[in-house]
């Protein structure tokens, strides 16, 4: 238990309720953040995280459809499973108001002295000790996004995991403090986005992957091969000024994006490419590193209040949410990498 405000609880049992239960109802059933410990076969545990985003919903239907199928005997390989902000799924929100973003917070975060970071960094401690086998943090999105795995290294165990979930991988480095490059740390790490929640197919995929990493005794690294796998690197992050009021059905707005904005997500733009118009002379999309560079380049231009790429990219994540956007960014620009990382 953490010391700050924000307690995890500890489980070494499945809660009473917990496998049946809705993730909007799961605040009525815990007390907050919490770490299941569930012991196996094989001692060294394989640590999933859900909920970190509370409208995110996946990750708790997947891991409550494996441990119901395991409920009359011992899992082959113990579950360290961490439940994030039930708070927030029960208003069907990323977070709530006034907390901090539940995947920015791990170490290497910029906040590290936030309350929710303290807790964040109490679990990530007590997972090191269990020297865990391998993580997997499981998400949703709001766009049209194909299921695919992120990675934080680009190393032959971390590709072989994010594998056995997508031949769609992304190598990323930016934002700060997410949970992937925190456990990145201790062992192989992957963040699955299994497209938009309620997906049927997201789950039955987040499920296959469960299974995969509690029942093998290591990652098929031996398999790897660059016709077995779409690899990219993401190389910027787009974000709206908070100022700026946004549509995409035309309506004047700062930006007035397309209304197939996200349609084009993965798909591999040239220079020139219009995402919208701008509806103020001074309007501008803000451009973050994506990777270790503190420069990100330039990627858009403005002339005659068309927003058109500057240069060749592949957008993510892409979405019509404004309220996603908001909290989190309008998309993330990637390149296409080979397997030793190098453009191609």
């Amino acid at each position: 238990m953490t010391k700050n405000g924000i307690n995890c609880a500890i489980f070494k049992s499945i809660p009473d309720g917990f496998l049946d239960c809705p993730a909007g109802q799961l605040a009525k059933l815990l007390p907050g953040p919490c770490l299941i410990d569930l012991p196996g076969r094989e001692p060294q545990p394989l640590f999933i995280s859900v909920l970190l985003h509370g409208n995110e919903d996946t990750g708790i239907a997947a891991v409550q459809q494996v441990l119901r199928r395991h409920r009359s005997q011992k899992l082959r390989r113990s579950l360290l499973l961490f439940v994030g902000n039930p708070a927030a799924a029960a208003a069907n929100m990323r977070t709530l108001p006034g907390q901090a973003d539940y995947n920015r917070i791990w170490p290497g975060t910029l906040a590290p002295e936030t309350a929710e970071a303290r807790m964040a960094q109490w679990v990530f401690d007590y997972a090191a000790a269990r020297q865990p086998f391998a993580s997997i943090d499981i998400h949703n999105n709001t766009g049209l996004n194909p299921q695919y795995a992120c990675i934080t290294k680009m190393e032959p165990q971390f590709i072989a995991l994010a594998r056995l979930f997508s031949r769609i991988v992304v190598h990323f480095e930016r934002p700060l403090g997410v949970h992937a490059a925190a456990f990145a740390r201790l062992c192989p790490a992957v963040t699955v986005e299994c497209g938009k929640a309620a997906s049927g197919t997201g789950t039955e995929h987040a499920i296959e992957l469960i299974e995969a990493c509690l029942s093998i005794a290591e990652l098929p690294v031996h398999s790897l091969s660059p016709n077995d796998i779409d690899l990219y690197r993401t190389c910027a992050i787009v974000k709206t000024p908070d100022y700026a009021s946004l549509s995409f059905d035309g309506t004047p707005a700062d930006f007035s994006f397309r209304p197939d904005i996200d349609r084009l997500n993965f798909s591999e733009l040239a220079a020139g490419e219009s995402f919208g118009t701008i509806g103020r002379e001074d309007a501008r999309l803000l451009v973050l590193p994506g990777n270790g560079s503190d420069t990100p380049g330039t990627y858009f231009d403005y002339r005659q209040g068309i927003i058109r790429l500057t240069q060749d990219a592949i957008p993510a994540m892409l979405t019509q949410d404004v309220r996603a956007i908001r909290q989190d960014c309008l998309c993330y620009l990637m390149h296409r990498v080979g397997l030793k990382g190098e453009r191609v």
